[in-house]
């Protein structure tokens, strides 16, 4: 029986985060999001879900989930799969900027996955690239963490339980926020700990 332990860790605060804006591959965590990250790194090992304990880590491309994964003074391959969203010609904008001069554009990305009207990857197409990355993981078994973004982190849980596409708006992944998903080699399940007594 393979047994699978994932640890899905979303990445400190950005600027972009912040503001509301789409980020892109080189934003880096802002000094809030650093001195965050660098406090849960020196919590003790309870708080910080036990994510010393690993076969294999990997991390996104952008520089957010790099610098979150050194915070924890973990050595992470890259892993492509992990990467953000591409954002298209809306990188780098505001929510609100877009709303302003593309209104139905930014409608229509809110509420049809499929959609991508700034020219880059549609939510479905995150959760497939996403989804089938999960499904190696499931394949493969061991301890795993993967350092990513927080949408990244919303489709897979989609893609794990099996709901439907649109619930992913439904889901809320704060910043530095960890998900457990395990499998003993038939479905994944949701794990949500408790932290242990002292």
């Amino acid at each position: 029986m393979t047994v699978t332990s994932l640890r899905l860790v979303a990445h400190g605060h950005t600027a972009a985060l912040r503001r509301a804006r789409f980020g892109g591959p080189d934003d880096g965590l802002d000094e809030g999001g650093l001195r965050a990250t660098l406090a849960q790194a020196h919590a003790d090992p309870d708080r910080r879900g036990h994510l010393g304990m690993h076969d294999t880590c990997l991390c996104s491309p952008a520089a957010a989930a790099r610098q979150t994964a050194a915070a924890f003074g973990l050595l992470p391959t890259i892993e492509t799969a992990l990467a953000d969203c591409d954002y298209g010609d809306w990188t780098g904008r505001s929510l609100e900027e877009i709303a302003g001069t593309h209104p139905q554009a930014l409608h229509d990305w809110l509420s049809t996955p499929n959609s991508a009207p700034h020219g880059g990857e549609s939510v479905a197409a995150v959760r497939d690239r996403v989804g089938s990355w999960l499904d190696e993981q499931h394949r493969a078994g061991g301890r795993v963490i993967a350092v990513t973004h927080p949408l990244v982190i919303r489709v897979a849980v989609v893609h794990a339980l099996g709901l439907p596409m649109a619930t992913y708006r439904q889901l809320d992944v704060e910043p530095l926020a960890i998900i457990r998903l395990t499998s003993q080699g038939t479905r994944w399940q949701l794990r949500l700990c408790a932290p242990r007594a002292g």
